[in-house]
């Protein structure tokens, strides 16, 4: 740790999360007084953590890294913890995302929630999921990282049940935290095993003492598979997917913030701070492997038949970061973070480019209903139109180098059977986006006539947020050109520093030709044919009911897999909770305090006529109580 360095940037680190903190319990505090300033507290507080952590990004080069000790948290034996940040190329890159994307949603707030009576608490709850979640970037070991982990799931059950009066959202936000405890059991498990064989939470120590144990050791295997347990959970990775689609419930810069740039990829963050253990779990990589591609292709196949603006790009996050996660599961921790940023970039543009469109169209999200609305929503229109272009892999757009990286990884280091499952994907991306696209904007407009008397213009605080993230998703892509374009990888030689087990192999220069001319060609057959069915031909989706062909009707919904998990998971759960209610609380606990009080009121009945007021009958009881209690002493003595 350079002493310098830690001097030099300690009061810009410490200031990054205390910002949004302290803009928490202010607005908390006087979010009343404040009205809807309190928006603009809360948006200067991520600015100005954008702000310190642009300043450490401009001043940190980019091979040094730094670790700032706020206090000693506690000693046990061996063990020290202390509350302390480490930051290096991962954690600043992180940071500028995170603050940077967070920022721009604020702002976006400030216009789309301005007529909720819960302005104020909204900006309470944004600031202190921003807070959480540097929180878990920031952390220098393992149990800061978990109660920023921890931190972002509370505040994801807070804002996904922002609106608490509806029940449905309420189940919602109990059905997201209640999945994501099932995963943080499993980090949980994981940190114990590390402390126990390691003696050390803190990252730097348990690398270190890891990095002696070799690869295969069945000790590195079980934590690291426990770890990912964890973010199965948090990154919504079969089989503890089904959450995110749901938490749709919330407002929408809550799904753009949360279930887009932020939150949902702590998984993959925490696996990349890790990638020396899981260099070393061979097993736990191939796990992730398979895991990553089946829930890529499975989602996108859901993603198909979604008729809800929002659960189109819900199950769409669900399938990027399978993507994410296979990247991982061939040692290509770069380009996995690659597709952090570059998804960060357009999928926050396209979740708020929705809430646009939901807001101008009185709150309706079923894209049946709209159409047309390319002439009502210029800024919207072009803005959503970049988002789809670069989610879907266009060439050159930022979604197209970070996927080409992924796919090109997954070519040269598994087999051709994987690589064509995740080109599938890629196809089905752009199938069910484009649809998206065409049905939401072009064509004749299918709303009611009130729905098209309201349509109008987003208000600057929307509209420039979704144009600066429409530059990003432009031109993110340009931080990691390939090889055959003999430009610098800005990001990949960047966090060089802070993944050093970077173990994928990259295909040949052949290959990258190959895949970018079939990329231009495929998009331009899906763009074409998607245009051709639903545009001229005006064909519209038909309801979930009238579905003919069984395996549509499968995907129309969702293959029955929330029905399937209430079937196994929940309803013997609550009949084993009514027999626990019956034979436990009822017949034993009740029935323990009921006797309890019923003896106790009868023995107060019985003594309370002790009570006579008679002084005589007090003394003699007195006396009484007293030789009992010298025999008792002489008896004892014997």
């Amino acid at each position: 740790m350079n002493e310098t360095l830690t001097d030099i940037f300690s009061i810009p680190v410490i200031l990054i999360p205390l910002l949004p903190l302290l803009g928490f319990f202010v607005i908390s505090l006087f979010g009343k007084q404040l009205k809807k300033s309190s928006g603009w507290l809360g948006s200067f507080t991520v600015i100005a953590s954008f702000l310190c952590s642009l300043y450490i990004f401009l001043n940190l080069p980019a091979e040094s890294s730094t670790t700032i000790t706020i206090s000693n948290w506690f000693y046990f034996k061996d063990i020290f913890i202390p509350i302390a940040f480490l930051i290096d190329s991962l954690t600043v890159t992180m940071l500028l995302v995170v603050t940077g994307v967070g920022a721009l949603i604020h702002i976006y707030s400030i216009g789309y929630m301005h007529h909720d009576e819960g302005f104020s608490r909204f900006f309470s709850y944004l600031n202190l999921f921003i807070f959480f979640m540097l929180m878990l970037v920031m952390g220098s070991n393992y149990l800061i990282m978990f109660i920023g982990w921890e931190g972002v799931g509370l505040c994801s059950y807070l804002l996904i049940g922002f609106w608490f009066k509806n029940d449905a959202y309420n189940d919602a936000a109990k059905k997201a935290f209640i999945m994501n405890r099932i995963g943080d059991l499993g980090f949980l498990i994981g940190m114990f095993i590390l402390l126990f064989h390691f003696g050390s939470l803190e990252y730097q120590n348990v690398f270190e003492k890891a990095s002696l144990l070799g690869s295969g050791n069945f000790t590195l295997f079980a934590a690291t598979l426990c770890l990912f347990i964890g973010a199965i959970g948090k990154s919504a990775q079969i089989p503890l997917y089904t959450w995110l689609p749901d938490a749709m419930a919330g407002p929408t810069p809550v799904s753009a913030l949360i279930h887009a740039a932020t939150m949902v990829t702590a998984g993959v963050y925490m696996i990349a701070r890790s990638n020396i253990l899981f260099a070393l779990a061979p097993l736990t990589s191939t796990i992730i492997l398979c895991v990553g591609i089946a829930t890529a292709f499975f989602a996108a196949i859901i993603g198909l038949k979604q008729n809800d603006i929002k659960k189109v790009l819900a199950y769409s996050t669900v399938s990027q970061l399978g993507y994410m996660f296979a990247a991982i599961g061939v040692g290509a921790y770069k380009a996995a973070i690659f597709h952090v940023v570059t998804h960060a970039f357009f999928k926050a543009l396209l979740f708020l480019g929705s809430g646009s469109v939901i807001h101008a169209m009185s709150g309706e999200q079923d894209i049946r209903k709209m159409g047309g609305l390319k002439k009502s929503l210029p800024i919207t229109h072009f803005t959503f139109l970049i988002g789809t272009l670069a989610i879907s892999g266009v060439p050159f757009f930022a979604g197209f180098f970070s996927k080409d990286e992924i796919l090109a990884s997954i070519y040269a280091n598994q087999s051709l059977l994987l690589f064509t499952v995740l080109t599938i994907t890629t196809v089905i991306s752009a199938v069910y986006m484009f649809r998206l696209y065409f049905l939401t904007f072009l064509g004749d407009f299918r709303g009611t006539e009130d729905q098209k008397k309201h349509l109008h213009k987003s208000p600057a605080t929307i509209t420039v947020p979704l144009i600066i993230l429409a530059i990003l998703a432009t031109l993110g892509g340009f931080l990691g050109m390939p090889e055959i374009f003999h430009a610098k990888h800005f990001l990949g030689d960047y966090l060089s520093s802070s993944i050093t087990n970077n173990s994928a192999n990259y295909a040949s220069h052949y290959f990258e030709y190959g895949l970018i001319l079939i990329s231009i060609v495929v998009i331009t057959i899906v763009i074409f044919s998607t245009y051709r069915f639903y545009v001229s031909k005006k064909n519209l989706p038909e309801s979930d009911e009238i579905e003919l062909n069984i395996f549509s009707k499968l995907v129309s919904n969702k293959f029955y897999v929330d029905e399937i998990y209430d079937k196994i998971f929940v309803r013997p759960l609550m009949l084993l909770s009514n027999l626990f209610l019956v034979l436990v609380d009822k017949l034993f606990i009740d029935l323990i305090v009921n006797l309890t009080g019923f003896l106790t009121v009868s023995s107060a009945r019985v003594l309370r006529l002790i009570q006579s007021g008679n002084t005589g009958f007090y003394l003699f009881t007195m006396v009484i109580c007293m030789v009992v209690l010298l025999l008792f002493q002489i008896f004892s003595i014997i």
